[in-house]
């Protein structure tokens, strides 16, 4: 349990897909979530932001995106589904390029469903900031960054 290195902007393993997280695999939930609060936590000291972060982005490749506002939440092997086609256009930011900005579109509205660190089925709708952030993470189990949903060649920014 430690601060791990973020895999950075064309490292090769962020464009992978990320595997589910098995039952008999649980027992490590607890390990990476420390690992994943630790990292974040080290961020946010370093660069006065961050929310959430995504196993990949520590090198895990599991279905597992730790959340942290207010309060720290595991979601084990999410998924997402919209509600409507209404949609959001934003600066996105990522811990694995921290400099750069992007802008893209994402969805307004998201039905987050996932297991939490204890094995219960949850399920909720999320809108605006965190169902642009949700989608973001969510981006990052399925191996596309940011930067793959840029709107046009300028929408890269440096901050």
């Amino acid at each position: 349990m430690a601060v791990k290195e973020i895999l950075k902007l064309g490292n090769s393993c962020l464009y992978d897909i990320s595997k589910p997280v098995l039952l008999k695999e649980w027992s490590m939930l607890e390990v990476v979530m420390k690992d994943l609060h630790d990292t974040l936590m080290d961020f946010r000291h370093t660069y006065k932001a961050g929310r959430a972060v995504a196993a990949p982005q520590i090198g895990v490749m599991k279905r597992i995106i730790y959340l942290n506002i207010g309060e720290p939440k595991l979601l084990v092997n999410p998924s997402l589904c919209f509600p409507d086609t209404e949609m959001i256009e934003l600066w996105d930011d990522c811990m694995s390029f921290p400099n750069l900005l992007v802008k893209v579109q994402r969805f307004k509205r998201c039905q987050l469903e996932y297991t939490d660190f204890f094995g219960k089925q949850q399920s909720t709708l999320l809108e605006g900031d965190l169902a642009e952030l949700i989608q973001h993470e969510y981006d990052h189990l399925d191996g596309i960054l940011a930067t793959e949903r840029a709107i046009d060649k300028r929408s890269l920014a440096l901050k």
